[in-house]
């Protein structure tokens, strides 16, 4: 499942909805104006006042579908169009064929989606101007084969392969298991979505199914929404993710002007040195892990975001970014976001993770159940059981075709 490509959303449509309740939604007027420049808003200490709760009001992809080429912006007739689409896309609840080994290994239909209006760009990525990442280095193409392989390799014996569902894409069936199920994938299984399909210990799921988040750049959830809020001090300034199901973190920027942490050092959200330019606060991003993954770059990955409130309910974020042993060159992406209520959102209740991370030791124990019950000539092989799933209904949005 594809979740990179959307930005989070905001309106929540229940599988239950009325379809005419989804597009009247939908079919609200917007406007496609980039937000204007207004005084700067200073703190009481005289810097800029980047504080509030923001989030991106609109669907975004990351990358710029194909059919749009080198248009960056859609026309207000396109937008119009996307959003009726959708509107009739989300509200008619498509899923997999239900009781499939897909459906119940996905377990979420649109009932747990938000969506929200088509945005006016047609791609975050504003450079290369094609609204495409870089093409990947020989060494990246290779480690991504690589997991690929393990991936399709654990999954062959199963109905995703037997049935060509889009979980299997470029693997191909094989009714014997394979040998590979009792392998170390090729490198840590830093799937933000993915899943393996086995449960031989907490790895092999998901970072989402682990309450954990790939972390940065990020751009947003199918589940839940993304909502971030920032907080200054004299001196310092931290940032709350609010993201998916429960993936919520914290983040410190360091602003007293000194150096990156050392090389050995390396944290899950990086290391982020902050400083001033003008009304920007410019980010510089360094010493990720090897266990965190954005779109293939991992800890080599380098960051220079630049955060500038340009009105009083309006904040621009642009983000470089790099890693010469992934992509053929940098890229930059820009997001648009707005404040939120703090009067609506003045009491914040705790986000949960899968039932109060009681979840994912009830996955492995029902796994190890499964497999005595084989041994003892109960029940099916585990193996040949799709536990990866998926929401089909994200794969075929209009909005990312």
């Amino acid at each position: 499942m594809n979740h990179r490509f959307s930005t989070s959303m905001v309106t929540v449509f229940m599988a239950t909805a009325a379809l005419s309740t989804a597009i009247s939604l939908l079919a609200a007027p917007t406007s496609a104006q980039a937000p204007k420049s207004s005084t700067t808003l200073k703190t009481p200490w005289g810097e800029p006042d980047l504080q509030g709760i923001w989030t991106e009001e609109f669907d975004t992809p990351v990358q710029r579908p194909p059919s749009y080429a080198n248009q960056e912006f859609f026309t207000e007739a396109q937008r119009q169009e996307l959003d009726r689409k959708r509107a009739v896309h989300y509200g008619s609840d498509p899923r997999q064929e239900r009781g499939s080994a897909q459906d119940v290994g996905g377990a979420y239909n649109t009932a747990f989606l938000t969506i929200k209006r088509v945005g006016p760009r047609t791609s975050m990525i504003v450079d290369p101007p094609n609204g495409r990442m870089p093409p990947l280095t020989p060494a990246a193409q290779r480690a991504a084969a690589a997991d690929r392989r393990f991936y399709l390799a654990l999954l062959q014996a199963t109905d995703a392969c037997k049935n060509k569902e889009p979980a299997c894409a470029g693997g191909k069936y094989d009714p014997t298991p394979s040998p590979r199920f009792s392998e170390l994938p090729p490198r840590y299984h830093a799937g933000n979505a993915a899943r393996l399909n086995r449960s031989d210990g907490p790895e092999d799921d998901g970072l989402q199914d682990r309450c954990l988040r790939s972390g940065l750049p990020e751009f947003g959830s199918f589940f839940g929404g993304s909502f971030r809020r920032i907080v200054q001090t004299p001196g310092g300034v931290a940032m709350f993710y609010d993201v998916n199901q429960g993936q919520g973190w914290q983040r410190d920027i360091v602003m007293n002007g000194g150096p990156h942490l050392p090389a050995n050092i390396r944290q899950w959200f990086g290391d982020s040195r902050g400083h001033w330019e003008g009304d920007t606060l410019v980010i510089d991003v360094t010493n990720f892990t090897p266990k965190t993954d954005a779109f293939g770059s991992r800890e080599n990955l380098h960051l220079v975001e630049r955060w500038t409130r340009n009105g009083p309910k309006t904040l621009a974020y642009e983000a470089l970014i790099e890693d010469p042993t992934v992509w053929a060159r940098p890229w930059t992406i820009k997001q648009e976001f707005s404040r939120q209520s703090d009067e609506e959102n003045r009491i914040y209740y705790e986000p949960r993770c899968i039932e109060g991370n009681v979840g994912l030791p009830g996955l492995l124990h029902g796994r190890r159940v499964q497999e005595r019950d084989f041994a003892a000539g109960r029940g099916p092989d585990p193996r040949l059981q799709d536990a990866v799933g998926g929401v089909l209904s994200v794969q075929q949005d209009p909005l990312l075709q």
